[in-house]
């Protein structure tokens, strides 16, 4: 069978990139798979039977010194009033983690490991667990797909969704993550309500108030799959629909409460957790982040250039497409349209939007039909065939370029993308080191200057004070700026409109201990105004093209917009860090294609 194939190809794909393309099972630090969000869904299991330190969580020092899971300080748990701290994520992933974290365990010692929670066997249980999981989930998927679809349809969407989409990434290399996770039990959620609805067995109202019950302890906002079971079962928006619907309700009240109380049961985890943690019932772990729920941010958090979904799953664009036929005659149309636009809600409404599409790889289990849908009409004819086929081959290109860039390609920067880099690198395997510039300004001249003109020229080897300091050559002084002088002075150079054409200010910097963090970076900037009207600015993060004791010499280009603009301002600030860093030799050319 072709969705058998398609499966299996998958499967290789998912193992050779989790096992020897990244396997961050064997990284350290902020890198390895117990990291981050991760760590944070896993500190119950350490804390309860490790350390019998739920509450106090005093071995989370040591933790942090020994593997820095989240750097420097635990940022996973919040301090309460009563001298304890709560988990800011529940529970629901611990949970699921608990079987692999066993073995681990278990085998720590015996393989000469300490059995610390953190050491290599429990990184390489969890990643394996996640692993596991999402091959399950994709195994399921094609049971689902095939209650409803041919074969053909079934191995093509398949295949799309784990090797053209992002579950790729979260499957593979950040499988200690909740999406796929999630991802598996939606799958199983669809497969129980479709059995329940066949027989309304109690073992399968059982079984749904399981998976909604550990959907909601794992992120409390999935308690939205519940719509899945209780609109399965409504085939459309007349008022007969709903006359049926309601009579189904009521002829299997009792399984329906026996899938309430189920679910119930397993969220009461949590709640007991909280009470015993703080005394309360109820804990708002997530400080001031919350929702916008009158302005949730969909545009933006589709659409933006520093992790939208779709701009960096594009292969998304086609499972939606295939909602305008689904609408129309789909299998479970209103359970599967209803459960998505509220998902999606509920994602976009989350203040942190630049997070990214992770959020929606759980969606996808649901996606899959309608998308099937799409595959399936396309391949009946015969006109859109190549156009599907072109489409998906370049969506399944862009997300390998993505993933592989993502994990150390070298073009991917995850806090920094902005439109002008993404299209100028989209793609590429490689790229010019100065290509880098886009990430901070707009501009970049590439091209050869028919004329480059001098425009203002500063060097400090007349200066005095105690900012000044020499260089090593003859005569030479540069600017030291440190915590007590952190910037230049502000260069303003009159400079009018003057047609089409560039600015380049460049300066040579030296620094014996380079910034790395990307939001501390000393920054050089040009800016253009009317009067003290703004006009324009660019600048760049110097710390990307500098090495630690090697001068270099770094610009930033400024190309001449047609508003009327009056003068020039150059500066370089070194605010954020106390990391020192001497500037030289600053210059602003005039260049002229």
């Amino acid at each position: 069978m072709l969705s058998r194939i398609a499966y299996f190809v998958s499967l290789l794909v998912l193992c050779y990139s989790s096992f020897f393309f990244y396997p961050k099972w064997n990284k350290q630090g902020v890198e390895a798979t117990i990291s981050w969000d991760v760590s944070g869904y896993y500190w119950y299991l350490p804390a309860i039977f490790i350390y019998k330190d739920v509450k106090k969580l005093s071995f989370k020092d040591s933790i942090i010194a020994k593997y820095a899971p989240t750097g420097t300080e635990l940022q996973q748990a919040m301090p309460l009033d009563n001298g304890n701290y709560v988990m800011k994520y529940s529970s629901g992933m611990a949970v699921m983690y608990l079987p692999f974290f066993v073995v681990a365990h278990v085998l720590a010692v015996p393989l000469g490991y300490p059995a610390d929670g953190f050491s290599y066997p429990y990184q390489l249980a969890i990643q394996f667990g996640g692993l596991l999981v999402s091959l399950l989930g994709l195994w399921l998927l094609r049971r689902l797909l095939l209650l409803y679809y041919a074969d053909r349809v079934v191995a093509i969407t398949l295949f799309l969704i784990a090797c053209g989409t992002n579950y790729l990434n979260y499957a593979a290399v950040d499988s200690g993550m909740s999406h796929t996770w999630l991802f598996t039990i939606y799958v199983s959620l669809l497969l129980s309500t479709h059995y329940f609805f066949s027989t309304f067995r109690v073992r399968y109202a059982v079984l749904i108030g399981f998976l909604v019950g550990l959907a909601t302890l794992t992120r409390p906002t999935e308690i939205i799959s519940c719509l899945i079971p209780l609109m399965w079962g409504l085939d459309g928006f007349t008022r007969q629909a709903f006359a049926r619907y309601r009579a189904l309700l009521v002829q299997h009240a009792r399984l329906l409460l026996v899938s309430v109380v189920t679910a119930s049961a397993v969220v009461f985890i949590q709640f007991a957790y909280w009470k015993y943690v703080s005394g309360h019932w109820f804990v708002y772990s997530y400080g001031e982040q919350g929702f916008s729920w009158f302005h949730p941010h969909w545009y933006v958090y589709s659409f933006n250039y520093r992790t939208g979904w779709l701009t960096y799953c594009p292969m998304m664009l086609l499972a939606l497409a295939g909602f305008l036929l689904y609408v129309r005659n789909g299998k479970h149309r209103v359970a599967v349209i209803a459960f998505f636009l509220v998902s999606f809600y509920c994602v976009t409404a989350w203040d942190i939007w630049w997070y990214g599409g992770r959020a929606m790889v759980q969606s996808y289990a649901v996606i899959s039909l309608p998308f099937a849908a799409l595959v399936q009409w396309t391949i009946s004819r015969r006109a859109l065939i190549w156009i599907f086929t072109a489409a998906a081959a370049v969506f399944c290109y862009l997300n390998i370029w993505i993933f592989v860039q993502y994990h150390g390609g070298g073009l991917y920067d995850g806090e920094c993308m902005s439109r002008a880099y993404y299209w100028r690198v989209l793609g590429r395997w490689s790229a010019p080191d100065d290509t880098r510039k886009l990430l901070d300004a707009a501009d970049l001249f590439e091209g050869t200057p028919v004329s480059k003109t001098l425009l203002f020229e500063h060097r400090f080897d007349t200066c005095t004070g105690p900012e000044f300091v020499e260089t090593g050559e003859p005569g030479n002084k540069a600017l030291l700026l440190n915590s007590v002088v952190s910037r230049t002075p502000a260069y303003k150079i009159p400079y009018s409109s003057k047609g089409p054409g560039w600015v380049r200010l460049q300066a040579t910097f030296l620094s014996k201990e380079r910034e790395e963090n990307i939001w501390k970076m000393p920054t050089m900037s040009v800016r253009l105004d009317n009067g003290e009207t703004y006009v324009k600015e660019n600048f760049v993060r110097i710390g990307r093209f500098i090495k630690n004791g090697i001068r270099s010499t770094v610009f930033v280009d400024i190309k001449l917009p047609k508003q009327p603009y009056t003068h020039l301002t150059f500066v370089v600030w070194n605010q954020q860090t106390n990391k020192e860093i001497i500037v030289d030799d600053m210059q602003a050319w005039d260049i002229k294609e």
